[in-house]
């Protein structure tokens, strides 16, 4: 039975990589932050040379909003280099073969042109917002890729578009797009509002992939064949979008949540906050060659999703 060590369990990413994998026949370990510190070189040493994992998903990140990327961007370069490297090199020294790394679509310029290739990276300056976070997620990259030129490992990178689903965070002030928008309409819904303003023209397009079919893709990508792999990727160029190739207008998101929360009042747009890009799509044709594509439509998701939101409040 394949052992197999999931870093970062409680978060989105890593719960949904936990529910894939329980429908197969392996055995799963996972520890809390309380129980492993991964910014700690020897816990995670000792941990990974006792457990000796055959696969290990490093899915464990220090993430947050536009707000504490700027406050603290300290601690998001840190924390985030030294996890990364911690269980990287913990897989080297105990011989592990199979890592898989989850990266983040802020990789790419701020300026790329759309949708965004792979061959993108390291082409441009990155968003100053979130520099430091994408920068360590570049560098998770890197660390794959030169442990596997050295030493013939087989580290994979996965860079998904942006995510949504259950365990998502539904902060007021730090949640991402579509969070923000269920506990709008939500409460609108609630308080009989007769409007829910949304920020910025409504124009901008967006691209979103549920959180399941994600951890489906790391899943798919972490056993895929090694030599068929190797005929998509590149020994410096090995990272892998996940998306859905189709994207749609902040405008009709914010309209299909509305009538999934049953919000029967009026969307409007308040057009002096600012839009930020006009838009942002990944190029998933690397994937769709390797054999994988996204099989959960948006609608599914955001009504999956709206029924997390409602238990998660009540």
């Amino acid at each position: 039975m394949t052992k197999i060590y999931i870093a970062g369990h409680r978060g989105m990413v890593g719960s949904a990589i936990v529910r894939q994998l329980k429908s197969k026949s392996a055995r799963l370990i996972t520890r809390t932050h309380k129980e492993l510190d991964l910014t700690n070189q020897q816990q995670v040493n000792d941990f990974i040379t006792k457990e000796k994992p055959d696969q290990i998903y490093l899915a464990a990140a220090k993430v947050g909003g536009i707000h504490a990327n700027n406050t603290y961007p300290a601690n998001f370069i840190y924390q985030n280099l030294i996890i990364q490297a911690n269980i990287i090199h913990a897989a080297h020294q105990n011989n592990i073969q199979k890592l898989l790394f989850l990266g983040s679509s802020c990789i790419y310029p701020k300026s790329v042109k759309q949708p965004m290739r792979e061959e993108s990276l390291l082409t441009g300056t990155l968003e100053p917002t979130n520099e430091p976070y994408a920068v360590a997620k570049i560098a998770g990259i890197k660390l794959c890729e030169s442990y596997n030129r050295q030493y013939n490992h087989d580290y994979r990178s996965v860079m998904p578009t942006n995510l949504y689903g259950p365990g998502d965070n539904y902060h007021p002030e730090n949640s991402h797009v579509i969070p923000a928008l269920i506990k709008k309409f939500h409460e609108g819904k609630n308080n009989n509002a007769s409007k829910v303003t949304i920020w910025g023209s409504g124009k901008p397009k967006r691209e979103f992939l549920y959180v399941d079919d994600m951890a489906a893709a790391c899943v798919y990508v972490m056993n895929l064949d090694k030599v068929i792999y190797r005929q998509e990727t590149k020994p410096m160029l090995s990272h892998i979008n996940v998306g859905t190739n189709q994207d749609l207008t902040i405008k009709k998101l914010a309209e299909t949540i509305a009538k999934i929360t049953n919000f029967k009042g009026k969307i409007e747009f308040d057009t002096t906050k600012p839009d930020g890009p006009k838009r942002k799509l990944m190029d998933s044709t690397r994937l769709n060659s390797l054999g994988w594509r996204s099989n959960i439509d948006l609608e599914q998701g955001l009504k999956q999703t709206y029924k997390d939101y409602c238990s998660v409040i009540s």
